[in-house]
């Protein structure tokens, strides 16, 4: 059972904030400009698009491979410590990068070890936290205010002094990253009374499949707007700044309800949030891909970020302590990033990609709506499972 009592901060809040920040950060600097630093180095829009890809694709092998070093070794922090040094002397790289091999095998690298940086920071502070995620939303909120703040100031740095300037900004963040992990200690592990199952025959229990289907078609829903939503806009006439700003109140809300979690989880529990938010989800593609040209439809759409974002990745986290605690973590960490946003982000940015140069940009939110509602129909199965499982123990 998931705990979210009240209870004391975990003795290392200061270092998960600190490393949140940094490391989503980075993301919020590399992301978005990553693509104009390449053109800038003359790299063709294809060659592009295969190079932003790699962030994706990394995302499905690269967590498993150092979620399993990670608990096999028992030595989480030790293996954060490596990969984050390895990312940030590998990304120096980007400086001397002329040619698209160069750059292909560079992203190959920096995204193997910064893949590691998410699952594993994450299966830390759950671990330091015993199983209670009262402090989750406040910790994990961190990573959001770095990211905008980050998208904010490098966007201005570089309008000043031009786009050569990206890789100082992203590896700096990097290097924070390094230095925050040198702070960070092992917690001791908790101890199990049972036999620790397997991932392998945990994978085979049906609620667990319908939980990961769940959160593929979620996130694979979500490809529409981390890939075309700016493009959609802008199609349809909406300026820069008003496209931006819609970022900003989506990552602002998702704050708030980071902020907000633990009462909310308190109040209404874990599956009843995961199903509003997956009902919420089907809503929201719905009016964007109906009303986006209100501007008041737009903003209540982005509003709902808080829920389709926030309310499912905190209840994906707490659903996933179920089954991969303790000596599971990281590797339950790990199958959650590259399952939902490996799998999930780079097969779902796909078949929209398709879908909008065959059908148009409309019936991509349309289909992300359909996404949502089959990920919805997914987890009320995995929840019945789940409690079918519970009596016949």
């Amino acid at each position: 059972m998931i705990s979210v009592t009240l209870a004391s901060k975990p003795a290392q809040s200061l270092n998960f904030a600190l490393f949140f920040f940094a490391y989503y950060g980075y993301v919020g600097v590399f992301s978005p400009y990553a693509s104009l630093y390449f053109a800038d180095k003359g790299i063709s829009a294809a060659q592009i698009g295969v190079l932003m890809s790699l962030m994706q694709v990394m995302r499905i092998f690269g967590p498993n491979l150092w979620g399993w070093v990670a608990d096999h070794t028992r030595q989480r922090v030790n293996v954060l410590r490596f990969t984050s040094a390895a990312a940030a002397m590998a990304f120096c790289g980007m400086f001397w990068g002329e040619s698209f091999g160069f750059f292909f095998a560079l992203m190959v690298t920096v995204n193997l070890f910064t893949s590691a940086q998410g699952p594993i920071s994450e299966a830390l502070m759950l671990s330091a936290m015993r199983g209670d995620l009262t402090h989750y939303g406040r910790l994990r909120l961190w990573g959001s205010v770095g990211f905008i703040v980050a998208v904010m100031l490098s966007g201005q740095l570089l309008d000043w002094q031009g786009i050569a300037l990206m890789p100082w900004i992203a590896l700096s963040l990097l290097l924070m990253v390094c230095g925050v992990t040198l702070n960070m200690s092992e917690d001791a592990p908790a101890t199990h009374l049972h036999d620790v199952p397997s991932v392998r025959s945990l994978l085979r229990q049906r609620q667990v499949l319908a939980f990961f289907v769940s959160t593929f078609m979620m996130v694979a829903a979500h490809s529409s707007l981390y890939v075309y939503y700016s493009l959609y806009l802008s199609d349809i006439g909406y300026s820069k700044t008003v496209i931006g700003l819609m970022w900003s109140l989506g990552v602002l809300v998702e704050i708030m309800f980071f902020f907000y979690q633990a009462p909310l989880f308190r109040r209404f529990g874990i599956r009843p949030l995961m199903l509003f938010s997956l009902a919420i989800a089907v809503v929201r593609f719905l009016m964007i891909g109906v009303g986006a040209q209100s501007l008041i439809v737009l903003l209540l759409a982005q509003v709902l970020h808080a829920a389709t974002f926030g309310v499912h990745h905190s209840a994906s986290i707490a659903t996933l302590q179920r089954w991969f605690s303790g000596p599971l973590q990281a590797r339950g960490q790990a199958l959650f990033i590259s399952i939902s946003y490996g799998l999930g982000g780079t097969l779902g940015g796909l078949l929209l990609s398709a879908c909008w140069d065959t059908l148009g940009a409309r019936p991509v939110y349309l289909i992300a709506a359909l996404m949502s509602l089959l990920g919805l129909l997914a987890a009320i199965l995995s929840y019945h499972w789940q409690a079918e499982a519970g009596r016949d123990s």
